[in-house]
């Protein structure tokens, strides 16, 4: 059974699920696949505040704790819908933690699992670019991983990412997590500016890395880049590991 983290933010986790049924074969209800969906966004503080060092605690506890009690009802693969949570020091920490209980769930990796989706799909662009959270941005989670894998990562400069990016994200009037359906269009528009920038500076493909852009940013193609969506490769990724022969051709 699929096992999904929500709350991180509550509507990326609902999307995440609906990437899942709109990934899969089905002709009737009972084609679909199970899944568990807990949404807790109560009990994981912030992991944008967590990586500033607004908030001392590592929102990794709580993300392990959920993972062990979607584990202990029946799910057996488990996903993340929030890019923030896979920096090293927060995934490291839920890893640790589930091995401290000898769990058997096997938890899947946002990032890598965009990175291989890119390799496998767009092995010849070289330039990708990033939209993010600023958490991610100043750890640097998907510029690292790029690089890793031969790729050079285009992202807002510093004050770009702070006067658009963000607030895009978590303004509290118009962001993204303060007003999703429907979303406010000053942020569409702060995205915007962020994806010019992006692809005059040779963007061939941008990764929407936060799973509340998606809920913006809905198209395949975006300014003349391919838009890349984290939450829609994890969906896959799940139906995969649960049963192949489920999941639609791309």
């Amino acid at each position: 059974m699929i096992g999904i983290v929500g709350g991180v933010g509550p509507y990326a986790g609902i999307d995440l699920l609906k990437n899942i049924f709109d990934n899969t074969l089905a002709k009737r209800d009972q084609d679909h696949l199970d899944a568990l969906l807990f949404s807790l966004p109560s009990k994981i503080k912030d992991r944008t505040e967590y990586l500033l060092g607004e908030v001392d605690e590592n929102p990794g506890y709580s993300i392990a704790k959920i993972i062990s009690d979607l584990e202990k009802s029946g799910a057996t693969v488990v996903g993340i819908p929030c890019n923030t949570a896979h920096a090293p020091e927060i995934f490291s920490l839920v890893k640790e933690e589930l091995n401290k209980q000898k769990s058997h769930i096997k938890l899947l990796h946002m990032i890598d699992e965009t990175i291989d989706f890119i390799k496998v799909n767009y092995p010849h662009f070289s330039k990708i670019g990033v939209l993010s959270t600023t958490g991610t941005y100043k750890q640097k989670i998907y510029s690292n991983v790029l690089k890793d894998n031969g790729f050079k990562a285009i992202v807002p400069t510093l004050e770009m990412q702070e006067r658009c990016v963000h607030p895009a994200i978590y303004h509290p009037e118009y962001g993204i997590k303060s007003k999703s359906n429907p979303f406010h269009p000053d942020a569409k528009k702060n995205l915007e500016i962020a994806m010019d920038y992006l692809k005059e500076n040779g963007a061939e493909a941008v990764i929407l890395g936060c799973t509340e852009i998606p809920l913006v940013i809905t198209t395949k193609e975006v300014n003349g880049m391919i838009a890349i969506n984290p939450t829609n490769v994890l969906a896959r990724k799940l139906i995969h590991k649960i049963n192949p022969e489920k999941l639609k051709p791309l």
